[in-house]
């Protein structure tokens, strides 16, 4: 069984100093509640309409708060979410998965949305890859926001067998009605079809707080292998709430559903070389 924390908090924007300091306190009191993984929300290191902010946020792999997560990560596995200077001066918006005080892997955000109020494609060089990756728990796939809701991003979990998939997301609250809006629904719709088509855990890290005007809805959630509810998160609130994974019903639901085991992978590849 794995332990896993939800962080559903608000970021300052801009202000890597004092949202560095907010993960510190809640990475010490998920290790006193002995979690061995505390996931938080797409950005949450910085906020989400950074704009100009974007290049002075930024952290590369020399970066003082990453060694101090690293140093975190000694006692437990961390997802955070901020924007990543490689090599080359790029900026990408970015999940760093740290563990056993190694910087284990980055997922650089591949559909950035630049419609609306978003303007991420301004701002940020796109991501070209989904890599699942193994650590001490399971075999693990991140995506950031709006990479969940493309099939290409879900295929590719999938073919790499991604055990629990961590979604950390940054969704305003559009299409409200009198019981329901529309952020919600179509966010758990397709998380939904994510963990029953993947037979895999699926993690959804959303962010609160009013930003610019714009309202975050939080309503983090944890989907099992069989799309069944295992925790939910209130609306518009800060909520730091724990579950458990478990591996062993990865395992079951795999030998009992067909999804993984009946897929045609050749047939997307046959269609994708004819193009």
């Amino acid at each position: 069984m794995v332990k896993v924390t939800i962080a559903q908090m608000s970021p300052v924007l801009g202000d890597l100093t004092k949202n560095a300091e907010k993960h510190y306190d809640l990475i010490e009191k998920a290790i006193e509640s002995k979690s061995d993984i505390i996931i938080f929300p797409e950005l949450s290191l910085t906020g989400y309409f950074l704009r100009d902010l974007v290049e002075e946020t930024s952290l590369s792999i020399h970066s003082h708060i990453l060694k101090e997560l690293k140093e975190f990560s000694k006692y437990i596995s961390i997802v955070v979410g901020g924007v990543f200077e490689d090599e080359n001066f790029l900026l990408y918006n970015s999940a760093f998965y740290l563990e056993d005080r190694e910087l284990k892997h980055i997922h650089k955000k591949v559909y950035l949305p630049d419609y609306t109020m978003f303007e991420e494609g301004r701002y940020f060089t796109p991501g070209n890859s989904f890599t699942v990756f193994n650590t001490r728990y399971l075999r693990v796939g991140i995506l950031i926001c709006e990479d969940a809701l493309q099939v290409s991003s879900i295929y590719a979990m999938k073919l790499q067998k991604a055990e629990v998939i961590f979604v950390i997301s940054n969704s305003p609250a559009r299409g409200l009605e009198e019981k329901k809006f529309y952020s919600k629904d179509f966010w758990y719709t397709a998380l939904k079809y994510m963990a029953l088509s993947c037979n895999a855990y699926t993690v959804f890290v959303n962010r609160i707080g009013v930003e610019e005007g714009v309202t975050f809805w939080g309503g983090s959630i944890i989907y099992s292998p069989m799309g069944e509810v295992v925790k939910e998160c209130s609306l518009f609130d800060k909520e730091i709430a724990t579950s458990r994974l478990d591996k062993d019903e990865v395992r079951r639901v795999r030998i009992i559903s067909p999804f993984l085991k009946d897929d045609k992978s050749s047939i997307i590849a046959k269609l994708i070389n004819s193009h």
